[in-house]
């Protein structure tokens, strides 16, 4: 089993597989640098100067990183048109060089424009981008009429290059995005094993440690099945085939979350709470001390092993018919074979093991095609049937359209921002030229910058704080690389390259760092161009300050967003798709016409990340509001458990058409009806403060599921999963009154 997990390369491989999901960090820094380094290759051939070989670089970088459509012509579609934009913006930025009022009029006229393109989609907003930096430039390199024909050709030779680069050298396709995505979710599924089976053999001082790495693994995890959700339409051809992968993603997920759940409830002397995996700092359930070292446990530990190298290895590649018996045994415990004499607790594991080897099973024939059968035991052999009538019902669906329409006007979300940042930097280019009349346009680059992926002023706060922290430690950095590198062209422009590779490779990591990166590159251009100085590093930080406070200024005064009014808008957004993924869940669960319900929990788990990111300025580390940031994380938390439970729900429905053991049960509906009143409820307050009525409570969801009569039917293993949930989901909605100040029902005696 050991020498099956495979070389250390493989291994290595899996690291590098799972810290850049489908290599997107890796893939956008080398086409940016692999794009700088061959306009400087080719502007040297040709003679250029120096100021001509910064321009270059700068144009190369902003051709590539401009373009983010997914399918190959598109992006060419766009590179097109984007140099006509740029030759245009850099001629009317050399042309208005010289005059000051109708050059600031024209720029912020041209930021205007730019932000407002956003709404045209992916390629509105790389012309818009091309436009404001182009114009950047030529007021960074100087340009003036007499050098506009030299920096004409190096913008085309930098576009050139970023042509060749992107379809030539560092060649994508939307396919092979999505198999490298799939690569890094077995990889990551693979990790949450590993911290489970930590978990397994954690102490008493060391469970809240692992349980940390787990949450973490978990959400990890369920990132990457958002990424592969998000390319499924353009990186498959058969609509079938797209929501045949989606399935055995959320499968896989869930049932992994599930067996961690029934880990910390097997170690502890109570049921292990879903809120324990998604709330930061949440402790262990009690009793959690070290693992009893019995047989049961012995064997746990062998089996989450075994789990593990599944999800890694396909049975073909791990060592044949030694690892189809381990596969074997792990479906079996789905039916209660061979199950160790143990409490119900550890038993549940090893269910919930036999589960995840089912959804391990159902991931390899979705991604992998048919699998090998010569080795199937009774049990392997009923779980591929099972996934053989799933697989014909979904590739037989059909997926709805959503037809919903989005603000107008000045509520539309592009419009408000254009109008925004126009006003921000009109603001940024009057203070830019107090400062300095030469080094304006840095305020501009930063108020522009503040407001990119930004909806409410909290988040405008927050990253301008980090754009000024990450410059003020690469203006130190620039200090010292000035004096190391010198006027050593070549050697600066070598760690150029680097540290670009490096921006855009943290940039979704950390904003700090990709300010850090830039700022230091720009030091190293300083030098080149024989402007550098303390004084001029320092007024980067003071235009940067500056820019930050224009962002801020305007965002809070023009057509305000505040922090509290997005988040509610969100959670508004989260609580009405919540309700709709677990009312259709159950709805289909009690024998209503099938609806698609895997898109419906997607919709909500994508609901669910922008109220996360929109929460950011009040968990942030340096807030404040302590009370706020604690009750901000609590909400989210139980918000993403009504989501694993939603998730869960939509997946066991999804499974009634073809499952020969799951029957539908018209009592659900019955059982979820206070859960979708009670979502209702929550919703109308946070909206308008004003509830329509009161949070219900009464007995437990399985009370209301009681035998109508002698002849009811009586609840069933899969039924009373459901009911497990739906009890998990309805306790986390009542969570929910206390900090959102929704009124309960009182209950009288």
């Amino acid at each position: 089993m050991r020498a099956a997990e495979g070389s250390i390369g493989a291994r290595l491989k899996d690291r590098v597989t799972a810290a850049d999901p489908g290599l997107l960090r890796l893939a956008a820094g080398s086409r940016t640098a692999g794009a700088i380094a061959l306009t400087l290759v080719l502007l040297t051939v040709l003679g250029a100067p120096v100021p001509h070989l910064v321009a270059g670089a700068i144009a190369s970088m902003v051709a590539t990183f401009a373009i983010r459509e997914q399918q190959r012509t598109g992006q060419a579609v766009t590179l097109a048109l984007g140099l006509p934009v740029a030759l245009a913006s850099l001629s009317l930025g050399a042309l208005l060089n010289t005059r000051v009022v109708a050059g600031d009029v024209f720029f912020v006229v041209l930021i205007f424009c730019a932000v407002y393109g956003r709404r045209f989609g992916d390629r509105g907003t790389a012309l818009g981008l091309i436009g404001f930096q182009v114009y950047f430039l030529s007021l960074f390199v100087g340009a003036s009429p007499a050098t506009l024909p030299g920096l004409c050709v190096v913008v085309a030779v930098a576009f050139a290059s970023s042509a060749v680069v992107r379809f030539a050298v560092v060649w994508e396709t939307p396919a092979g995005i999505l198999q490298r995505l799939r690569e890094a979710f077995r990889v990551r599924l693979a990790q949450l094993v590993s911290a489970q089976l930590e978990l397994l053999d954690a102490g008493r001082d060391e469970v809240d440690k692992v349980l940390e790495d787990l949450r973490e693994r978990t959400a990890r995890l369920h990132e990457t099945a958002m990424m592969i959700q998000g390319r499924l339409e353009e990186g498959t051809l058969d609509d079938g085939v797209a929501r045949l992968v989606q399935r055995r993603i959320a499968g896989a997920e869930v049932a992994a979350e599930r067996l961690g759940l029934l880990l910390l409830t097997a170690r502890s002397s109570e049921r292990a709470h879903t809120l324990t995996l998604h709330l930061p700092g949440a402790p262990a359930p009690s009793g959690g001390g070290p693992a009893v070292r019995d047989e049961a446990t012995g064997a746990l530990h062998r089996d989450l092993g075994a789990l593990r190298l599944l999800v890694l290895r396909p049975v073909e590649e791990s060592g044949g018919t030694a690892v189809s018996h381990v596969r074997n045994r792990l479906l079996g415990y789905r039916d209660g074979e061979n199950l160790p004499d143990a409490p119900p607790a550890v038993q549940d594991v090893f269910r919930g093991i036999g589960e995840a080897a089912r959804a391990v099973m159902g991931l390899r024939v979705a991604l992998d095609g048919p699998q090998d059968e010569s080795d199937d035991t009774p049990a392997t052999a009923r779980s591929r049937e099972e996934l053989d009538a799933e697989n014909a019902a979904i590739e037989g669906a059909e997926l709805e359209e959503d037809g919903e329409e989005g603000p107008t006007g000045l509520r539309r979300p592009t419009t408000r921002a254009a109008v925004q940042v126009a006003v921000g930097s009109a603001l940024a280019i009057a203070g830019g030229e107090f400062l300095s009349s030469q080094r304006w346009y840095w305020a501009v680059l930063t108020c522009w910058i503040v407001f990119i992926n930004t909806s409410s002023t909290g988040e405008i706060l927050v990253k301008g704080y980090r754009r000024l922290l990450g410059t003020v430690l690469g203006v130190v950095a620039g200090i010292v690389l000035a004096g190391l590198v010198g006027h050593h062209t070549w050697t600066a422009m070598a760690l150029v390259l680097l540290f670009v590779f490096a921006m855009f490779y943290t940039a979704p990591l950390s904003y700090t760092l990709m300010s850090f990166f830039v700022t230091a590159a720009l030091g190293l251009l300083y030098t080149l161009l024989h402007t550098y100085s303390l004084s001029v590093l320092v007024l980067r930080i003071e235009e940067t300050a500056l820019g930050a406070a224009c962002g801020v200024i305007a965002a809070a005064l023009v057509l305000p967003v505040h922090t509290g009014r997005r988040t509610d808008e969100l959670l508004v957004t989260v609580l009405d798709r919540l309700g709709d993924v677990a009312g259709a869940a159950v709805d289909q669960l009690s024998g209503a016409p099938p609806v698609d319900l895997l898109d419906r929990a997607r919709d909500l788990d994508q609901a669910l990340g922008d109220l996360r990111a929109a929460t950011q300025p009040l968990t942030h580390p340096i807030t404040p509001l302590r009370s706020r940031r604690s009750t901000a994380e609590y909400v989210v938390a139980l918000l993403e458990t009504c989501a694993y439970h939603a998730r869960s729900l939509a997946a066991t429905a999804e499974l009634l058409p073809s499952h020969p053991s799951i029957a539908a049960d018209p009592r659900l509906r019955r059982a979820c009806g206070r859960i979708t009143h009670n979502i209702a409820v929550i919703a109308a307050q946070v909206r308008d403060g004003r509830a329509d009525g009161e949070l219900e409570t009464g007995p437990s969801i399985a009370a209301l599921l009681e035998p109508d009569g002698p002849g009811s039917p009586r609840v069933d293993r899969v039924t009373g999963r459901v009911l497990r949930h739906l009890q998990r989901l309805d306790e986390a909605v009542l969570g929910l009154a206390r900090p959102l100040h929704a009124p309960v029902a009182t209950r009288t005696p």
